[in-house]
């Protein structure tokens, strides 16, 4: 098969990397929500080999994350675990870390929920969850094409940005370490669980 391919995920990897290689530098087994593509996946495990990588998404997804994981041959990658939040209970992964990149605005608002109920409660004590995206910051959206694109998000039937208050008072071990600026008016959120 073609494989998928999503320049954003091409255009965003360099700068997610950069925070990973910090963000899961004590890791050993990380847990991907929402694999996509697989682009992410072949990336970061290519250049996290400490790592191992096991990809999740909806099932309709799997082919085409599996394209590339066959391409890539890498001994630190998963095939796709089946996982559609609402649906499915996380994978019976013995992960340390989570990441999830552009899946919390498009979930509606109690997936994003049960998402983040269910990593604070999978993760162990020092476990660490990477959540790329973009987001709302006290009720306030850092640009004017955010704020344009979450309502468009919300016409289309999708859940639109959340706060991060809002992300906050959902969980009750997991504290956000830093917030990361990045490029596109994206931000990623760096959790620890305590």
């Amino acid at each position: 098969m073609t494989k998928p391919y999503s320049q954003a995920c091409e255009n965003n990897r360099g700068p997610i990397l950069s925070v990973l290689k910090q963000a899961f530098a004590n890791s050993n087994a990380v847990l991907e929500i929402g694999s996509g593509t697989g682009q992410h996946a072949v990336y970061f495990a290519k250049h996290l080999e400490h790592l191992q990588w096991f990809t999740s998404d909806q099932v309709q997804y799997h082919e085409g994350i599996q394209a590339w994981i066959d391409e890539a041959r890498l001994f630190n990658l998963h095939p796709p675990s089946e996982l559609k939040i609402g649906q499915n209970a996380i994978p019976d992964i013995e992960a340390d870390a989570v990441f999830t990149a552009n899946t919390t605005h498009i979930m509606q608002p109690d997936e994003a929920r049960q998402m983040m109920i269910q990593v604070d409660e999978m993760l162990p004590a020092s476990g660490v969850f990477c959540q790329y995206g973009p987001f709302i910051e006290n009720g306030r959206f850092n640009s004017q094409s955010n704020d344009d694109f979450h309502h468009r998000l919300i016409a289309q039937g999708y859940g639109g940005y959340q706060d991060i208050v809002t992300l906050k008072s959902w969980v009750s071990r997991l504290t956000l370490r830093h917030i990361h600026t990045m490029p596109a008016n994206n931000l990623l959120l760096e959790w620890v669980k305590v």
